[in-house]
């Protein structure tokens, strides 16, 4: 009887061991999302901001801004939006139409590197090997209506802010936090 016991207990307390350890790693794992969402905008905006991963709210906010560690799934590019910006991002998940009536802000001060997209369409098939693939190091991206974005290019590698998605309803400037020309 007394082995049986002692079975038992070590059995409860590697079984609680195992328990406490895998919360701190679900923890720990949880808490490296929130630091890289956090990481796209500046702690003035993503210090309040809500933390979404995936499905998952990890963080609830109270500023109006969302920052996510990836921008599309798994892309290891963290992103901070405000509510404008959320809203044309569900259109564009749904691929329903969406029409911008106020300016809206987005930051990805990560940049995009390694996960960029086509330039003109955000459905593309294969971002990668689009013949007009763009990755942007650091930068806000802005929504305005669209007839706000006449005159603006659309070539990123003038090295200032360009339009993204422009024939889409997803149209907005991209603008570098720094000059992309010196770079090239």
């Amino acid at each position: 009887m007394k082995v049986r016991s002692r079975m038992y207990k070590a059995l409860t307390l590697t079984c609680l061991s195992t328990l406490i350890l895998a919360t701190h790693a679900a923890t720990a794992s949880e808490q490296k999302r929130i630091h890289q969402a956090r990481s796209a905008a500046p702690p003035s905006v993503s210090a309040d901001a809500t933390i979404v991963d995936g499905d998952k709210v990890l963080v609830e906010g109270n500023n109006g801004w969302t920052c996510m560690p990836d921008t599309f799934p798994d892309d290891n590019a963290p992103i901070c939006v405000d509510g404008v910006w959320m809203e044309m991002m569900q259109a564009m998940g749904k691929k329903e139409s969406f029409t911008a009536d106020k300016i809206g802000i987005s930051y990805m001060l990560q940049g995009d590197a390694g996960s960029g997209v086509s330039n003109s369409n955000p459905h593309h098939h294969d971002h990668k090997n689009a013949d007009d693939y763009v990755e942007t190091g650091p930068h806000l991206m802005i929504i305005v209506p669209k007839d706000m974005l006449e005159g603006i290019t659309d070539d990123p590698s003038e090295g200032g802010p360009y339009v993204m998605w422009g024939d889409t309803p997803y149209a907005h400037i991209m603008v570098p936090v720094e000059d992309l020309k010196k770079k090239n």
